[in-house]
């Protein structure tokens, strides 16, 4: 319906001084009919009342901007952030004289006394501070509509397909309505008030911020400017900060019809057919060296850049640069009668079971969000994504790499938002430099490292407490990714230029610190000292980080190949993986977590990470037979409980070991108990990782592409029988499109963007019986049961049936 209505408008009214025009007023009728006649529709969020807490505002954002709307009739609060926006300034957190007591620790550790190691890496390993800095709120845009308190015929949404959030209700018989975006093309969050009936539009508006030496100022006839600075002491961070970031807020209003007026205390609009009001904002933060920039000016060019479009212009180019990306994947499970239901009653509901609609708006809502939080030239998707109003967030709503921020980033590739993953490839080259500076002078070796978090200002050094904050596989880890956007699209420039040099210098670390332990016959090579996140204490090799290594070296070796260089380092890298300790089966037929046979079958920590070589590595599949069966043992172990991001990790795994029941189990557990009315994670408090890792699981389950095997619905539930999935991606520049029918494979397509040759495995009990191109039958080999051999051609698409 939107399409038919926009297609109306050939013009409309600028944001820019303006007079009373008949074609704002049918725009007004627009924007309330299609509200109110709308569907609750297979993308939409909405809600029969407004937000009472901040868990229940509908979040926007353009990447480096972003919102939260919570609706208000006769007050609305509009709670705004901007990415680079942190407590602190550049500083380099590697303690001086380290690397002197690194061969104590481990000798320590050695002879068993981990108290004592931990006690000595506590006073002289740690990050200097010993803490890193908070992401902070930039402020709210307060409005208040007088008389609107006894409205009627309320609605609040969200489509995520359009991501624009809107509220409409009446008043009496007039009928309004706010739609808010949060512009890519525009830099900029805007909003349009209008009403059904002219001259109706009357409200004030103005800008807060928590933050001290806070002004508010006309900043010319049309512009309301907001100034604040961050504060210079931070709880628990034991350093003054000299030159805290400064911040600017600057506020454009325009009406159509009636009057507006800009004070030092806000914009007051009278009697308008409608308004578009226009919000940008800016730090001084260039980059983790440079504080530097002018807030101002970059506010002023934000606002001029926008000047003289329309709000339909404005709208318009929002919705295609957004649809752009979402619409490239489109998932059906299937609709009831539950789809006719406020979304918070569905989530409540969920547990119940017969709502496979919902679970598609969650993966789709993951999808949503990450393009929201994480788009090109942004900072990268933090604990919370890029939504924040606390200037003492939880766990500081940094980047915790040991699961957190990897798991943000699960859906990039397989999910067809390969885009989106390039502010953390952007904040991994800084981390580098900094984590360089920390390899050097806590370890005394080449290459790069980082710990279990950074910040804004790369802090790489190992921060909190020795028993969990010594960790020295996160950059290891994030490397991943960086492999992962070449396996998936194929670009070997940006392996050469941007993905080698990283990755290269990670495994350099590594070259220099693994060391050969003295208890193990075979002397294993191994890391040290670590931990397993966040449990058991300080260690020597725990399984995780033998896992990352591994993987590392193996990505470096054929990244190297790729591009034909450093033939002598892969040997090297080959000679020394072969050697780093093998993955172990304890006692109880579990996957060990330690070098030590020491597991507790009672322990449910949310930690399970001695599984990541099932996921997100690839080292155990179903060809390792001894280790999936002690993976799933381990797994049975930790239970079904845990936090969002716990829980999420559960459905991809759970998924990789062909369990689409569980896996299914799990989703629904994570949405019915885990999940705030406005679908955010509650892990409790809010962390976005569960929303992508559960994204990512859902993909998992429809399709796997790891160790060299493209996997057609691996671990499809019964609860979703049928259904069809459009533009999910598999390695080797491969997106497919599947279809299902009464649990089995109907057809697949698949669309093939690089050349390659691939093994496809048909679902369980099932086999491919054909492959065509448009013109012709294609040849294959069947090289397994189930799976076959298909060399794939670039620009050309293959449909596959099945029997």
């Amino acid at each position: 319906m939107w399409n038919r209505l926009h297609g109306i408008f050939s013009a409309s009214a600028v944001v820019g001084p303006m007079s009373r025009c008949s074609v704002a007023a049918v725009w007004t009728v627009v924007l309330f009919v299609a509200a109110a006649v709308a569907d609750p529709g297979p993308m939409v969020l909405w809600y029969e009342q407004p937000a009472g807490d901040w868990v229940e505002a509908l979040p926007i954002g353009n990447g480096r901007l972003g919102a939260m709307v919570f609706g208000g009739t006769e007050n609305e609060r509009i709670q705004f952030n901007e990415d680079t926006l942190w407590f602190g300034e550049p500083h380099d957190y590697a303690r001086a004289g380290a690397a002197e007591y690194l061969p104590k620790i481990r000798a320590l550790l050695f002879e068993g006394k981990q108290r004592e190691a931990e006690r000595l890496a506590g006073q002289h390993f740690m990050s200097d501070p010993l803490r890193q800095t908070a992401y902070q709120p930039c402020g709210d845009l307060k409005l208040h509509f007088p008389g609107h308190q006894a409205a009627t015929a309320y609605r609040r949404e969200l489509n995520i397909d359009r991501a624009v959030a809107a509220v409409s209700y009446k008043v009496g018989d007039v009928t309004f309505t706010r739609e808010i975006l949060a512009s890519y093309p525009d830099d900029a969050i805007v909003m349009h008030v209008s009403a059904d009936q002219p001259g109706k539009v009357s409200f004030t508006a103005t800008l807060e911020t928590p933050h001290q030496s806070a002004s508010l100022v006309a900043a010319g006839p049309r512009q309301l400017a907001l100034r604040g600075r961050v504060r210079a002491r931070e709880r628990g961070f034991d350093k003054t900060i000299e030159n805290p970031l400064r911040v600017e807020a600057h506020l454009q209003v325009a009406t159509e019809g009636g009057g507006y007026e800009v004070t030092g205390e806000g914009i007051e609009v009278r009697e308008a057919d409608s308004a578009t009001l226009v919000l940008a904002a800016a730090t001084n933060y260039v980059d983790f060296e440079d504080i530097g920039g002018d807030p101002a000016r970059r506010c002023v060019d934000a606002l001029k850049a926008v000047a003289g479009k329309s709000y339909p212009q404005i709208r318009a180019a929002h919705v295609a640069d957004h649809q752009g990306l979402f619409r490239r994947v489109e998932l059906d499970l299937g609709t009831t009668a539950k789809v006719d239901r406020p979304t918070d009653k569905r989530i409540k509901a969920f547990g119940e079971g017969d709502d496979p609609q919902l679970a598609a708006v969650y993966f789709q809502f993951g999808r949503y969000l990450l393009i929201a939080c994480s788009r090109p030239g942004s900072q990268p998707a933090n604990l919370q994504g890029l939504w924040n109003e606390s200037t003492r967030p939880p766990w500081e709503s940094k980047y915790t790499i040991n699961i957190n921020t990897e798991m943000n980033y699960w859906p990039a590739e397989p999910c067809n938002l390969a885009e989106c993953h390039l502010p953390l490839f952007d904040a991994l080259e800084e981390l580098a430099v900094s984590g360089a500076r920390v390899a050097k002078t806590h370890y005394n070796a080449r290459g790069w490292v980082a710990h279990h978090n950074f910040d804004l200002w790369r802090g790489a050094a190992p921060i909190n407490a020795s028993n969990h904050g010594i960790w020295p596989t996160g950059g290891a880890w994030l490397c991943q990714h960086l492999w992962w956007h070449y396996q998936f699209g194929g670009d070997k420039k940006f392996l050469a230029e941007r993905a080698y040099p990283i990755m290269k210098q990670a495994a350099l670390f590594f070259v220099d610190t693994l060391v050969e332990d003295p208890r193990s016959r075979q002397r294993w090579l191994i890391s040290g000292p670590s931990n397993s996140p966040e449990q058991g204490g300080l260690v020597m090799g725990p399984t995780m980080d033998r896992q990352i290594i591994r993987e590392l070296f193996a990505n470096v070796i054929a990244a190297g190949e790729a591009l034909g260089v450093d033939e002598d380092l892969r040997r090297q890298l080959t000679e020394m993986r072969a050697r780093i300790a093998p993955n172990q089966i304890g006692r109880h037929g579990q996957l060990q977590e330690w070098l030590e046979d020491k597991d507790d079958p009672n322990n449910h920590h949310r930690h399970v990470s001695h599984l990541w070589g099932l996921q997100p590595g690839g080292e155990i599949t179903p060809e390792t037979p001894d280790l999936f069966e002690a993976v799933k043992v381990s797994l049975r172990q930790r239970g079904d409980g845990g936090t969002g991001w716990s829980k999420a990790w559960k459905i991809n795994l759970w998924a990789r070991l062909l369990d689409g029941d569980h896996a299914n189990m799990m989703l629904s557990s994570l949405i019915a108990t885990g999940t705030y009315p406005n679908m955010f994670d509650a892990h409790p408090p809010f962390q976005i990782d569960g929303n992508f890792g559960g994204a990512a699981g859902i993909a998992e389950m429809l399709l796997q592409s790891q160790a060299g095997r493209i996997r057609l619905l691996p671990a499809l539930p019964t609860a979703w029988p049928t259904g069809q999935v459009r533009g999910l991606r598999a390695r080797g520049g491969i997106e497919l499109d599947l279809r299902w029918q009464n649990g089995r494979a109907t057809s697949v397509e698949m669309k093939a963007h690089l050349d390659g040759k691939h093994r496809i495995r048909a679902p369980q009990g099932q086999r491919i019986s054909e492959i065509r191109t448009a013109s012709q039958r294609v040849e294959h080999e069947t090289v397994e049961t189930g799976c076959v051999l298909l060399e794939v051609k670039a620009g050309q698409t293959y449909q596959l049936t099945f029997e």
